[in-house]
């Protein structure tokens, strides 16, 4: 998959939307308490929707569409496509950009509260549809717990695709016990495996944010990627390790709710690590046995 960087020095493939006045895009404005930056850049759009997987096949899921300058060029490639928005002041102008579109649904809701379970069954029974395709531009202030809620609760889908800051991005695309990772980037690689879409520089969005972008796609696994008692107990041990990252990881486990400095060095023993190790140190596989090793305690 091809990783790209686009600005707007570059102008690539006609990009011509930079400096747009908010009355190019009907009168919208960004909200700013929404976290709103619209993607304006063809060469991204372009990026994301190939990178995304979206076929005739595919039920595609669209966060957050803004101003649609994803949903039209996913509309022609998906099978299905579902808009997932929460702005009412986007509603109206995305159903009259889609109009006529038979396989483009608006739905005027928040991500967090909606119930894709349910959706994901409904449409691909209903359609014949054999893939899920998760695409979005996050609010950058929520994109953590979007990510977690899809891969943690929306059964069935195949693969997310999802613009983020970069230094979130980093994190996430990160190897797990190496300098880079922090504390998502363990629940992220034990459901999903991580690759580089593309980066967006600011002035690829209007308004121009502060930071660079870059995008991910998730590939959900069959199966997660280590074996574990309960994986929650585990993400709570990785929180716990990286909310202080210059601590020892038996200091910071032994900070946890129910656990005590003798059964965390007693744990470690049993799975065979290192007490003086920082959570950074520590690969997936070994928070792993850390935790199962706590419960066992």
């Amino acid at each position: 998959m091809s990783s790209q960087k686009h600005s707007k020095k570059s102008n690539r493939r006609g990009s011509g939307h930079h400096g747009r006045s908010p009355h190019g895009y009907g009168g919208v404005r960004p909200s700013k308490s929404l976290g709103q930056n619209f993607l304006i850049d063809e060469g991204v759009i372009e990026d994301i929707v190939l990178g995304s997987g979206a076929g005739s096949d595919a039920l595609v899921i669209e966060i957050g569409p803004g101003t649609g300058a994803l949903t039209l060029p996913l509309a022609e490639r998906a099978g299905y496509l579902v808009c997932v928005e929460l702005d009412d002041k986007l509603i109206e102008p995305l159903r009259v950009k889609t109009f006529g579109m038979d396989n483009v649904e608006i739905v005027h809701e928040d991500i967090l509260k909606l119930d894709l379970d349910t959706l994901i069954k409904e449409k691909t029974e209903a359609l014949g549809l054999k893939s899920v395709r998760v695409v979005g531009n996050l609010p950058y202030y929520i994109t953590t717990p979007i990510i977690m809620k899809l891969l943690e609760t929306a059964h069935g889908i195949d693969s997310i695709t999802v613009m983020m800051q970069k230094e979130v991005g980093d994190r996430i695309a990160a190897e797990p016990g190496t300098r880079a990772s922090g504390a998502i980037t363990y629940p992220v690689h034990y459901y999903a495996r991580v690759s580089k879409v593309t980066e967006a520089a600011a002035e690829c969005f209007y308004p121009a944010p502060k930071v660079d972008s870059v995008v991910l796609r998730l590939d959900l696994r069959d199966e997660p990627a280590v074996e574990v008692k309960d994986a929650q107990h585990m993400f709570r041990c990785v929180k716990a390790g990286f909310s202080q990252r210059r601590k020892t990881i038996h200091n910071s486990i032994a900070s946890m709710k129910g656990c005590d400095r003798d059964s965390v060095a007693i744990a470690l023993g049993k799975a065979g690590i290192d007490p003086g190790k920082r959570a950074e140190n520590l690969t997936l596989e070994e928070f792993a046995k850390i935790s199962d090793c706590l419960q066992d305690a």
